[in-house]
This record gives structure tokens, C-alpha cells and sequence, in this order.
């Protein structure tokens, strides 16, 4: 009888024993490095920019003007973004040597460094971003040469951590989508019926075609939602064109736009910590998405993915973009809509470097009303959150050290969100890591797992861990 297909856990195809007896093998590639048909993978690419373009475009809006850039100055800004978070998603996605996760992994500016950054940089203008630049690339060498002894953690992330990890960052994006529901923050209809309404007429718009919808149309329901949320919204006045005129057809990030970069110590030390916080939650993204995708992330999946990272927010200094980091809200995306390709992703990587070659076209997709956004968030965000729970159903919660571990770092990963003042006597670096909760969570998970499961057990910390990625997979699938 001929055995079922094995797929390895690596880029190439795969092998199939057709026979038990040593007969001849057949080549199967594994779902992650299908190529589609063409139309299929712009589409499915195009729904992954848009997932994720709010993501990428915030930061650089909320930094530019905070350390005196001008509007103008600060689009500029918006384009490196895009254009460098391409360049770092094809290199998780595509790779070379041992760089790149090779899984359907979005990369793009990491939020975790706003903060610090504005502190870093306030009211100093271009020197302000000279020295934020300098600052990252000096944490980006730091962090690729951390890579491979950062990525051995793998081996502390069973399912009762994961699973507590998965469901952090899932309920943790779900405020941003509540946010984009509400509008623009500080207009004057923020938080208007008519926001919320349009939010929730979104989210019914998603729900019906993922109902009604079967085979491509059904995987591209995110998609046909914003575009149908967005027709709705032009007449009801909630979309700007203004954008889309002022803006360049053609405009390349020319390198260093800002200046030779700048080092000073205290910057660098603020942005270490940030690389240090961005690299927990990539490890953490991808352990999820290898579940999801059904290709458990090993140490060496995780080094390739955070040396992509690395190199990513590496070279998005020359260009004048930040730190690049994962993208959770499309590992939601590729959960819901079971496409598993990375050259989807990858498809998408290269849209995002046009957007950030063409002014133009990256303000049509800001036609996109932050509403519209928030209603296709909520589905996106929780299903990050539902990948989780999934995953705590393979963890043993029958015991109850396993249980008082998830509940525990629930509870702390949630501070952040239930009580966003919390830590604010502590000090502005300690801030970086205790304002992440997916980071606090996720680092009280590891703790408790070692102090319940293993010191003191008699047991080894590596031989139950190493088998208990691809067991939750397996429960996933």
C-alpha cells in the first residue's frame, strides 16, 4: 500500500515514497512553494498589501512629523517604507544561502521602534534621522550576528507557549483594527457612527463572500471587501483623491536622503533593545505561521527568517526606511484564506518596491478608508487569535501547571492593552520591551514553562520540545 506524501522542511520539492518497499519516488512540492497561476498570484499578492500597507505607512506618518519633517519630507519617508519592506519581504520569502524563513512571511517597518525613535529624534529634523538611521544599522549588525544563538530558543516554544504567544498576537492587533474603525485619529468625526457603521458594513461585506463565495473569489474575500467598502465610501464623503493628485508618477528613495548617518550611544542602545524585542516577536510569528502553513519553523527556518530581518532593516538605511519586522496581521490573512504560497508573498514584496517607485499608485491604495480597514482588521486579527486557541487544544490543559501558565501570561501580555499606563513610571528603555505585550507574554511563558515542566522534573529541557512543534501542527492540520 503506498505511503502517504512527506513533505520536508525545507524550500525544495519534496519527496513521496510511492512505494514502502524502496519503488520509485515522485517529486510533490509542499503548498508553501507552489507557484499559482499568474492572475491568481497578483491578486492574492495585491490582498496582502493591503492587509498590511496601514501597517507600513503608519510609522513613518507618525515619526516624520515628530522630529520636523515636512509633509512633503515625510511622503518621501512613506515611499521608503514601501520600497524597503518589499526588498526585506523577498528576502524572507525568496532568500539566499541561509537567509530568508522561506514561508509566506511579510516583513515591513516594525512598530516596536516608534517610540524610541520619536525620542531619539524629536524636533532635530534631518539630523534627527541621521541619527535614528545610524542608531538601527549598528542594531541590525548586532542582531544578524545574534541570528544564529537567538534562533536555538526554538526549543523553549512547546505548544502551551506557542499557542499563549499565538493568541497574544492576535488579540493584540485587534486594537489597531478597533482604532482604524474609528477613523483618523483627532478629526473631527473620530469615533463617528458613521466610522463605525462603515466598519461594520465592511465586516458583513467580508463575512457574506467568504460565505457565499467558492475556490479563488472565496481565498481573495479580504480583497473584493475593501475594494467594495471603498465604492461605498466615496459617496458618503469618506475618501480622499487629494493624495493621489499631488502625488509623483515616478520617485526613487534616493540612499541616505537625510544624510550620512549619525552615531551616538544613547540612540544606539535604545534601538538594540528594539532589535532585541523585534527578533523575540519574528521568532514567535514564525512558529505560527509554520503551524499554519504546515511546515513546523526549525532553528534553521528561524536564523534564515531573522538574518532576512537583519539584512532588511540593513538595508533599509540606505534607502531611509526603519526597522524591518514581521507582519502578523497577514499570517491572519494566510490563515483565513488557506493560500500557503511564499511566492504570493513574494508577488506582493514586489508590488510594494513598485508602490515605493511610484508615488502615484502607492496613494491609490490610500484610497482606502482606515474604517474599511477595520472592519476586514477584525477578521484578519482574529484569526490570528483563533490559530492560537488551536493551538493550547494540543498543549495538554488538562494539567494544571499548563493551564496556570497560559492563564498567567495572558494575563501579562494583556497589561499593555487592558491598561496602556501601567508601566509608565518605568524607565523610557525598559518601556520598549514592557509596552510589547507579545514580547512580556511570551518571555513569561518560557519562564513558567521551564520552572513548572522541567527544573526540578527530572526531565530534559530539549526532548519533549523539540517533538512538540510539529505534534501541534499536526493537530492544526
Amino acid at each position: 500500500m503506498a505511503a502517504e506524501p512527506r513533505f520536508r522542511n525545507d524550500a525544495a520539492a519534496v519527496s513521496v515514497d510511492a512505494e514502502p518497499s524502496g519503488g520509485p519516488e515522485t517529486s510533490v512540492k509542499h503548498p508553501v512553494d507552489e507557484v499559482l497561476p499568474p492572475v491568481r498570484m497578483f491578486t492574492s499578492g495585491l490582498q496582502h498589501v493591503a492587509a498590511m500597507y496601514a501597517g507600513v505607512v503608519a510609522p513613518p506618518m507618525i515619526v516624520g512629523p515628530a522630529v520636523g519633517l515636512s509633509a512633503k519630507e515625510t511622503a518621501f519617508l512613506v515611499g521608503a517604507s514601501l520600497f524597503t519592506a518589499g526588498i526585506a519581504t523577498l528576502l524572507q520569502t525568496l532568500g539566499f544561502w541561509r537567509v530568508g524563513a522561506r514561508l509566506p512571511f511579510v516583513n515591513g517597518v516594525s512598530f516596536a521602534g516608534v517610540t524610541p525613535m520619536i525620542a531619539i529624534g524629536k524636533g532635530r529634523g534631518h539630523d534627527g534621522i541621521a541619527v535614528i538611521l545610524g542608531a538601527i544599522i549598528v542594531a541590525s549588525v548586532l542582531g544578524f550576528l545574534l541570528a544564529p544563538y537567538f534562533s536555538k530558543l526554538v526549543r523553549f516554544f512547546p505548544p502551551v507557549v506557542t499557542g499563549t504567544v499565538i493568541t497574544l498576537i492576535g488579540v493584540s492587533l485587534l486594537p489597531v483594527a478597533f482604532g482604524w474603525a474609528q477613523g483618523t485619529q483627532g478629526a473631527a468625526d473620530y469615533g463617528s457612527m458613521k466610522n463605525i457603521g462603515m466598519a461594520a458594513l465592511t465586516l458583513v461585506i467580508v463575512l457574506a463572500l467568504r460565505k457565499l463565495l467558492r475556490g479563488f473569489f472565496q481565498q481573495i474575500a479580504i480583497l473584493l471587501g475593501l475594494v467594495i467598502g471603498t465604492v461605498i465610501a466615496i459617496p458618503m464623503g469618506m475618501t480622499s483623491f487629494d493624495a493621489m493628485r499631488d502625488a509623483d508618477p515616478i520617485g526613487f528613495p534616493t540612499p541616505f536622503h537625510f544624510g550620512a548617518p549619525q552615531f551616538e550611544v544613547s540612540a544606539i542602545v535604545s534601538m538594540c533593545i528594539v532589535m532585541l524585542v523585534c527578533m523575540t516577536e519574528s521568532t514567535a510569528d514564525m512558529l505560527a505561521l509554520g503551524k499554519i502553513v504546515g511546515r513546523p519553523a526549525d532553528e534553521r527556518t528561524i536564523e534564515g527568517g531573522l538574518r532576512a530581518d537583519t539584512i532588511g532593516s540593513l538595508v533599509s538605511q540606505f534607502f531611509n526606511g526603519f526597522m524591518a519586522s514581521a507582519f502578523a496581521q497577514n499570517i491572519g490573512l494566510v490563515a483565513m484564506t488557506k493560500v500557503r504560497s511564499r511566492y504570493v508573498v513574494a508577488t506582493g514584496g514586489g508590488i510594494l518596491i513598485l508602490l515605493g517607485l511610484c508615488p502615484m499608485a502607492a496613494s491609490a491604495i490610500a484610497l482606502v478608508p482606515l474604517p474599511v480597514l477595520g472592519g476586514a482588521g477584525v477578521v484578519l486579527f482574529g484569526s490570528v487569535a483563533a490559530s492560537g486557541v488551536q493551538t493550547l487544544a494540543s498543549a495538554a490543559m488538562e494539567k494544571g501547571e499548563n493551564a496556570l501558565i497560559v492563564a498567567t501570561a495572558l494575563g501579562i501580555g494583556l497589561i499593555p492593552i487592558a491598561a496602556p499606563d501601567f508601566y509608565q513610571a518605568f524607565p523610557k528603555d525598559v518601556l520598549v520591551v514592557l509596552d510589547s505585550g507579545i514580547s512580556t507574554g511570551c518571555v513569561v511563558a518560557i519562564v513558567l514553562n521551564l520552572a513548572f515542566n522541567h527544573l526540578g522534573a527530572g526531565k530534559s529541557v530539549e526532548e519533549p520540545e523539540q517533538q512538540a512543534v510539529p505534534e501541534a501542527a499536526a493537530a492544526i492540520h
